[in-house]
């Protein structure tokens, strides 16, 4: 398989005051194309630290860290921009939605920024990504008039309309009720299923369930990296508790 992320001896050290923090300890990684991994630990396990690094966001202190075959330890801001856009989408738990602008437009938003011209139709690419998470439908609403979960699947369709190589989700589910959740993990599996590889940042063990992989940090370290054994199936869960509803709403 393709390695999609390599990082080898990654360390990261923040200066607070006179103190130094590490807040990264050495992390070698290796994430392959097609891949589904949840980076899981408490706060102040390094896993944010951790993805921010893997999303370009964040330059390591020291050691290597190679994206789809590129080097990019030390590239200069310019360039950690220009591989931030081409290469990664990007999910947050907050949604990051530009109110009063329709879902069409939310999501035509990074190829303005994107200068390799790989994509030369920004509506079409859009109106792609929108159908691929189910808002065909929804593309003129603004942020106000969709739901919790739309709105989230209007910010993973903005995470792939660059076609990224790989999809970063940081607690994606964080601002989301159990059911809605669930959605969107199975739209998660549903991308991955298709190909898309899917990096997700959880604390949470039954969101880490649905991923194939786990990687378990703690204190800057990684403590554990296995493949996940009776994994959750998004899809089958959603109809379960669509089931349970329903009984309970009839007694």
């Amino acid at each position: 398989m393709d390695k999609i992320i390599e990082t080898q001896a990654i360390t990261k050290i923040f200066q607070v005051g006179e103190i130094s923090v590490h807040a990264l300890g050495g992390i070698d990684l290796t994430i392959n194309n097609g891949e589904f991994v949840a980076i899981m630990g408490s706060s102040g396990s390094g896993k944010s630290t951790l993805m921010n690094i893997l999303g370009c966001l964040d330059t390591p202190t020291s050691g290597r860290y190679t994206l789809a075959g590129v080097d990019v330890s030390n590239m200069t801001g310019n360039e950690y921009a220009a591989i931030r856009n081409e290469k990664i989408g990007f999910v947050f738990q907050g949604f990051n939605l530009l109110p009063r602008t329709s879902a069409l437009e939310n999501v035509e938003l990074p190829l303005f920024y994107d200068r390799s011209g790989r994509i030369s139709n920004h509506r079409s690419a859009a109106v792609e990504a929108l159908t691929l998470v189910g808002l065909e439908d929804r593309m003129d609403h603004e942020p106000n008039q969709l739901s919790g979960g739309q709105q989230q699947r209007v910010a993973i369709a903005r995470g792939l309309v660059n076609r990224p190589a790989i999809l970063l989700a940081d607690e994606p589910t964080g601002n989301l009720d159990s059911r809605t959740s669930i959605e969107v993990l199975s739209l998660f599996q549903d991308l991955n299923n298709q190909g898309i590889t899917v990096v997700l940042v959880t604390h949470e063990k039954e969101i880490a369930a649905y991923a194939k992989r786990i990687v378990s940090m703690r204190d800057g370290l990684i403590v554990k990296d296995i493949p996940v054994e009776n994994r959750r199936q998004a899809a089958a869960d959603l109809e379960s508790l669509t089931a349970r509803i329903k009984q309970e709403a009839e007694v």
